[in-house]
């Protein structure tokens, strides 16, 4: 059956990229026709005489296009077997005829010849398919060169096939699952909140209109960073589990399954720091670069694809000082997925601002694979792939990177006091730094993410999680390995208190569960609870108030406190 891919229109006919396929041109000649091809590149067009004396070439060199002798559009193509593809009619209009090698019409002109001098209308233009008999079909065609019956039903199955081939988009499943999934969450909450009398640990749940919007705003965020090019196939997951069954056999050998702590060395100062000033609209800030200096073992799976990200072997960090006379008390901000590519937006998420006023510098370091550290994909993305050991040699960098900051404070900015902060996977770098850091004035952890397994697992679409736990890539050797990273497998090293953390009731991202098991485990230090989603403590009066006290108790200068 012959197929007609256009039919109608008096002045342009899109192909699927939007680009112009037909297009009339301004000129009265008869060469008022033009094409583009899919990438907007000239087809055909008339010369500046308004001519259609046009010439393109094959990739051999062969013409594809020549005008007649009259000057007019009387084109000729031959295919490779010299018979003509597109061919004028005696009165060298551009009333086209094309014929494929047994002679039948390819496309035609619908209509009468309008006179020499005037503006072509190519209205009725149709493009048939041939069928193999090599005679065309005009049933496609409705009187008067409209839309037939055949083409509009072909038209619904080609409709239809696209609505298919969306719904097995991960985010366009995870949009339509987020209202049962926060009325789900909106169900449990309610029958842990009635536990609340008998459990102290329990935070009761008042469940408003309000948190279920949040909540609900947090799943369709999700489901739209699920981009179809980041999920794993089969292969993936099956070399990820490979490697992760090979590092946890490295680690039980060196004995960091028991002793996670001791998987990080401790990282001297930085030797090649450079600084300059920027300006990000109305706010300047210092800028600092420097080597890493962090590799995973030789010995680890994955180090060469590691080592290979050669962008993220400089760290960057954003720098806002207090003005006026020298300050010595410091805050080293860890920041959340996708963050790192705006100093101004980063230095504005820890109210930089507000914290000079109260004698504070803040520096913000780029975490791996973010923003200037990325090799790709600029907003974290290859951080939080199916494969495990990548996302474990990430955080281990991380948290490398941030204490190579604080030595540079204390060593050479004179730094009397640090303290850390995170939001989000930046709370599970801060959480793994106050683990091996001494002396440090205080750890904020906020909406804190503490197992980063767990985490993949409830945030893969179903037949990706499923794929991951045939494979084994999510399974017990992902659990054990990312000890090493956990702040629940390691001891704390701050008081208790000059810990913090504050959480999201409605947090869908980083849910309120991991902040509670972080509270426990380091046996319940100061708290605060919002009733919003993920990045609802921007907005929170209650968390503003909440690292205010907790800056006001942890430093002892005069201006911080």
């Amino acid at each position: 059956m012959p197929e007609a891919l256009w039919i109608g229109g008096s002045r342009s006919v899109k192909d699927v990229g939007s680009h112009a396929l037909w297009e009339l041109r301004t000129a009265r000649s008869g060469a008022g026709v033009g094409a583009m091809d899919l990438d907007g590149a000239p087809l055909w067009e008339p010369l500046p005489n308004g001519h259609a004396d046009v010439r393109m070439e094959g990739l051999d060199g062969a013409p594809l296009w020549e005008p007649l002798t009259n000057g007019w559009v009387g084109m000729r193509t031959p295919d490779r077997y010299h018979a003509p593809l597109w061919e004028p009619r005696t009165n060298g209009w551009a009333d086209v005829r094309g014929e494929s090698r047994s002679g039948a019409p390819l496309w035609e002109r619908g209509i009468d010849v309008p006179p020499r001098g005037s503006a072509p209308h190519l209205r009725g233009v149709s493009l048939s398919l041939v069928a193999e008999d090599g005679a065309t079909d005009e049933s496609d065609q409705a009187p008067g060169g409209g839309l037939s019956l055949a083409s509009v039903g072909r038209l619904a199955v080609r409709t239809y096939l696209g609505a298919r081939r969306a719904a097995g988009d991960p985010r366009l499943t995870g949009v339509l699952r987020a209202a049962p999934s926060v009325a789900y969450f909106i169900a449990r909450s309610r029958a842990r909140s009635a536990e609340a009398a008998r459990d102290d640990t329990v935070v009761p749940v008042r469940t408003t209109p309000v948190l279920a919007l949040q909540a609900y705003l947090d799943e369709v965020l999700i489901a739209v960073l699920r981009h179809p090019e980041l999920l794993p196939k089969e292969s993936d997951c099956t070399s990820a589990a490979a490697d992760l069954v090979r590092l946890r056999a490295l680690f039980a050998r060196e004995g960091w399954l028991e002793q996670p702590a001791g998987y990080h060395r401790d990282p001297p100062p930085p030797y090649d720091l450079e600084t300059w000033e920027e300006h990000r609209g109305a706010m300047g800030y210092e800028r600092v670069a420097f080597s890493s200096g962090w590799e995973p073992n030789p010995l680890e799976p994955g180090w060469a694809r590691w080592m290979a990200h050669e962008a993220n072997q400089t760290v960057h960090a954003w720098v806002s000082r207090v003005p006026g006379r020298h300050h010595r008390s410091w805050l080293v901000c860890a920041h959340g997925l996708g963050m790192g590519n705006n100093p101004a937006m980063d230095l504005r998420a820890f109210r930089a601002s507000q914290l000079g006023r109260r004698g504070i510098n803040v520096v913000v370091p780029v975490l791996p694979l973010h923003g200037p550290r990325a090799s790709g994909r600029g907003r974290g993305e290859d951080l939080m792939t199916i494969d495990m050991v990548d996302s474990m040699h990430g955080v281990a960098q991380a948290a490398w990177d941030v204490r190579r900051v604080i030595r540079w404070l204390r060593e050479e900015q004179g730094a009397e006091q640090v303290g850390v902060i995170g939001y989000s996977l930046g709370g599970l770098v801060a959480s793994i730094v106050a683990a091996l850091e001494d002396d440090l004035a205080c750890v904020i952890a906020g909406i804190p993410v503490v197992d980063l397994p767990h985490l993949v697992r409830r945030h893969s679409p179903p037949d990706i999680a499923r794929l991951a736990g045939t494979s084994g890539v999510l399974g017990p050797a992902a659990d054990e390995v990312h000890r090493v990273v956990s702040p629940l497998a390691m001891e704390c090293r701050v008081p208790l208190e000059r810990r913090f953390i504050f959480a999201g009731l409605a947090d869908r991202m980083s849910t309120f569960g991991h902040a509670r098991r972080l509270w426990l485990h380091w046996d319940r230090p100061a708290f605060e609870s919002y009733p919003g989603g993920h990045v609802g403590f921007f907005w929170s009066a209650a968390v503003k108030r909440f690292v205010d006290d907790a800056l006001r108790r942890s430093y002892t200068s005069a201006e911080a406190a």
